[in-house]
């Protein structure tokens, strides 16, 4: 990581950095044809959010956006920083306030799930046509392992 690196935080009801965030996500979307969010959504789930965010010599990094209850709503990673450990990073920043945390991932998005993977997340189950675009997710946690009663309810849904 950068001894340049800077980490800024918006807490929920504030977007100050929600516009940087935006173009590195749609930056991201262009180039990778992943994070598909609409702009109303994104503004609307930032806001409602706390954001983290990684800053290398003020060119932003990555940001997670996690809500309260540790589901993180979008993780990202400029392409020119990936490897430096800041994906990492914002994981454990998310971790800090929570026992667990958990995220949807596209099924094609292979770079995301061996990354989350790598990290402990693991699967808890596929859902077909979660995406707008009716892309299939993962659901992905981190943290505390369901009991043997969770798991059976998460197969009979």
């Amino acid at each position: 990581m950068s001894v340049h690196l800077s980490v800024r935080v918006d807490e929920p009801g504030h977007a100050t950095y929600a516009e940087q965030a935006w173009r590195l996500k749609e930056q991201i979307r262009r180039e990778e044809d992943v994070l598909k969010q609409r702009q109303q959504f994104f503004f609307s789930a930032y806001r409602r959010s706390r954001s983290h965010l990684l800053v290398d010599d003020d060119r932003l990094a990555g940001f997670a956006c996690v809500r309260h209850d540790g589901y993180i709503l979008f993780l990202a990673v400029a392409k020119w920083a990936r490897g430096e450990g800041y994906g990492t990073e914002l994981v454990r920043r998310a971790m800090r306030d929570h026992d667990r945390v958990s995220v949807h991932v596209r099924v094609s998005n292979e770079g995301a799930i061996a990354f989350y993977e790598a990290l402990g997340f693991y699967r808890v189950r596929r859902i077909t046509s979660y995406y707008e675009d009716g892309g299939d997710a993962l659901y992905l946690r981190l943290g505390e392992r369901p009991s043997l009663r969770d798991r059976m309810g998460e197969i009979l849904r």
